[in-house]
Parts: C-alpha cells; structure tokens; sequence
C-alpha cells in the first residue's frame, strides 16, 4: 500500500481538540536537565504543536521530525528563530527508522506514533540518546476500538470494497500498546527511572458542524483510504457517502453538537541522572 498523503488544512480543522492532550501531557513533563534544552519532535505534523514547545522552554533548540512533506512545507511556518533565543526547524524523517543523530534532553511525539509498527522496539534506542535525567514523552489515539474506527474497518474489509482496500486495509494502520503495556515496555529499559508516568484519558468532545466525525476523520484515520481511491472521484464519493450514513447513526447531532468520546494513552519515561 502507498504510504497515506497528508491534508494540514483537513487535519487542522479540529486543532482545538486535537492540542489539547499535547497541553495535557506537557504539563507533566518535569524540567529538564539543561538550561537551553535540545528537543526532538517526533511525528511534528503540521507544527502547530512542536511551537508550543519553545512556550515550555523558551531557550529550547527544537528540531521537529516527519516523514509527510505536506505536513513539513505547512511546518516552516513556525521555522525560525523563538523570542526566547532557541530555534525551531524541521526535517524529513520516518520514525520507524529514525535514530538520533545526538543526544536530546527531550525526545516527544504526539499522536504520531500510532502509525508506527512495533515503535514500542525503538524505545531502548531513543532512551539510550537521552542526556541523564532527560525525559521521552508521548501521546497516542487509543480509540481504535470507538465506533468511527471500528465502522472504517468494517466498510474496508466489506465484499464492496475489499477488492480495492485489500484485507484489513481498515485495521492495519493500528499499532498501539494498551497503558500497562507501555509501563511494563518502560520500565524494562536499563537506565530508566522507575517513576514512568503511564495514565489515559477520554475525552468527551462536543463537534460542530456537518458530519464533524467524518471531517475528524479525514484528516486521520482515513488517509490511507483516501490515499488508495485518489484516482477515483466517483469511488471516493461512494465510499464516504457509505461511511458518512454509518456515523450518523454512531454519533446523531445533538442540540448542542455531536458528541465524540476520544480516548488517548499517555507515557513519559525519565532516564536515570
């Protein structure tokens, strides 16, 4: 399958909401060890979030990573020098084979590593390029089990569409660990302080607008299927048409909005000083 191609405009329609975990797990990130800290991004997207990193540690020098070239030409708008005297730049990577090239007191990612088969294997790796008493944090979707994954899974692999999707197509972009999972996977790693903070949380999320749990997912979870079907118009519109009639049922408008429960797994792991 191709790798997905990416919308920062679709992506960011739901910006409030989906910075939201990033604000929350950084307000449990301790300090960090050194006065002009250096920061690696995993996964950076469109950027908007890797510039709330210098709000943290203003003398920061941050450096944000993506393998999406669309996410990383809309990144360069917060390229640049930060009022705080660090600086913030972007690069092409994929971080199922990023190794840092040097030591980092801040190694982050948010919602990105869901895309990441066996991610959880580079921990060691990334840890082992912490200074002493720097810190790995990430955030990840942990509601592939909800109803607007569950229904994409079984539209993909339906008669009707398996022939273009391939089996699984719905699924197999799934590659999260379960929050004890994550402990245990931290924990294990030599040189790690045993306070690794592993928690979740589930957000209940009101959404405005026309189908805003199909426009959520545009810019997500169906990436990959929009990717596959781009040479076919009409077969995109049948298949969102398909998909939008199954949301509705699974999430109705209410007076107020749509309701969208979303939940999302936490982690952060301190190396030993």
């Amino acid at each position: 399958m191709p790798a997905a191609s990416w919308d920062p405009q679709q992506y960011l329609r739901h910006s409030t909401h989906r910075t939201r975990p990033f604000h929350d797990l950084l307000a449990r990130i301790p300090e960090l060890p050194g006065p002009s800290p250096r920061v690696a991004d995993i996964g950076c997207g469109p950027g908007n979030v890797t510039a709330l990193l210098a709000d943290r540690w203003p003398g920061a020098r941050i450096t944000g990573f993506d393998s999406s070239a669309e996410m990383l030409e809309a990144a360069q708008a917060h390229a640049g020098p930060t009022p705080g005297g660090g600086s913030l730049d972007f690069r092409a990577a994929d971080a199922a084979h990023w190794v840092p090239e040097e030591d980092y007191d801040l190694i982050v990612s948010n919602a990105a590593l869901q895309w990441v088969e066996g991610h959880a294997e580079r921990f060691p790796e990334w840890t082992g390029h912490l200074v002493p008493g720097g810190v790995l944090a990430f955030q990840v979707p942990g509601n592939f089990t909800s109803p607007s994954h569950a229904l994409l899974g079984e539209l993909c692999d339906s008669p009707a569409w398996r022939h273009r999707l391939g089996d699984g197509h719905g699924r197999r972009y799934v590659h999260i660990l379960e929050p004890a999972a994550y402990l245990e996977r931290l924990i294990d790693i030599p040189d790690v302080d045993v306070d690794v903070d592993v928690w979740e949380t589930t957000y209940v999320q009101l959404l405005q607008g026309e189908d805003p749990v199909l426009e959520w997912t545009k810019g997500t979870a169906l990436r990959p299927v929009l990717t596959e079907l781009a040479d076919d118009p009409a077969a995109v519109k049948e298949f969102l048409g398909q998909y939008r009639d199954l949301l509705r049922k699974a999430y109705p408008a209410g007076p107020h909005g749509t309701v969208f429960p979303f939940r999302r797994i936490f982690a952060i792991a301190r190396k030993a000083r």
